[in-house]
């Protein structure tokens, strides 16, 4: 219950100018967030790199209202590709549809998404498409499936799936007879149990089920990381949940998968030393960092996720 709201709160516009008048929770929310500018989100990213770990950077927004605001969206993560190339580093990008354009208007995400493509093909870069709340989910397949009819390989591009929703199986399988590759995460939002398991139990079980087809289809394909770090394998195992991370390293061993095959994804903040354990014993590790001034939805998430952080951010709301 507590979760559904802290989701709800996610999207209300009178919390978002609530929560963020506060003068202490931006202090809160900078443990989840890399910084408000390109160039701090890039001084976290050398510092994960010096230890091993690449990046996918995310500027964060979602849900534009306006074609200029979808437009200047789309500017600034052809602007963080831009920053990567310069900075030389290891990283790729994640982005929102719906930031770009998508369920505003489709032509605008269409032609936004286009140019974020093109950009990341010339630096020979990637773009991780995040899957949203199920209104977008078939949508947003559409689009992936649309820029590969334009030209665009799947080495360019790649998916996200959700282990929650009772379709992830069936559409993962699709998209990997086109060899995509996912980022496999539980899922975040608010969704009914029309879509999504309930309990956390099947949720788990449907992950690692989710997690054993990925990893055969990167051993099928031989898929494996990109010297440079920027093009991941088919399978990123994106969780915190060390069972779960357990039983893709076992699974892989049995399969005899090497460890560049696959991926393990943690979020910018949480699980540091999960991440560089996992990077000290030769694994390819991933952090997802977020950057910008539009944290409040994506802070809010990360609160609905795990009941430490809702104490991580009273703990610091609470300090003089």
């Amino acid at each position: 219950m507590f979760r559904s709201f802290l989701i709800y709160l996610s999207k209300a516009a009178w919390a978002q100018k609530l929560v963020t008048g506060w003068g202490l929770a931006w202090r809160a929310a900078s443990r989840f967030v890399a910084g408000s500018t390109i160039e701090e989100a890039i001084a976290v990213i050398r510092a994960l790199n010096e230890k091993g770990i690449n990046a996918t950077l995310d500027q964060l927004g979602e849900h534009t209202t306006t074609a200029e605001e979808a437009n200047r969206a789309a500017d600034g993560i052809i602007s963080t590709l831009d920053e990567i190339q310069k900075a030389g580093a290891r990283s790729n990008v994640s982005i929102k549809l719906t930031q770009i354009g998508m369920g505003m208007d489709d032509d605008v995400c269409r032609a936004n998404l286009i140019r974020i493509l093109e950009t990341a093909k010339k630096y020979g870069n990637f773009i991780r498409i995040d899957i949203e709340d199920t209104p977008y989910t078939d949508k947003t397949i559409a689009f992936f499936y649309e820029m590969q009819d334009k030209g665009f390989s799947v080495g360019t591009y790649g998916m996200a799936a959700q282990s929650y929703l009772y379709r992830a199986e069936a559409d993962v399988r699709k998209l990997l007879q086109v060899g995509t590759s996912f980022r496999l995460v539980k899922g975040a939002y608010l969704e009914s149990p029309e879509v999504a398991y309930p309990k956390k139990a099947e949720v788990d079980s449907n992950y690692d089920n989710l997690v054993s087809i990925l990893i055969d289809a990167s051993l099928d394909q031989k898929s494996l990381l990109s010297s440079d770090g920027r093009i991941p394998p088919i399978p990123a195992i994106a969780s915190h949940d060390e069972k779960r991370i357990l039983f893709a390293k076992s699974y892989a061993e049995k399969v005899g998968l090497p460890k560049n095959g696959m991926e393990f994804q943690m979020l910018y903040g949480i699980r540091r030393d999960l991440q560089e354990n996992l990077a000290r014993e030769g694994y390819s590790v991933r952090v997802y960092v977020p950057f910008g001034t539009h944290w409040y939805p994506y802070f809010m998430r990360r609160l609905a996720e795990r009941p430490a952080n809702i104490w991580f951010f009273i703990s610091n709301f609470m300090r003089k």
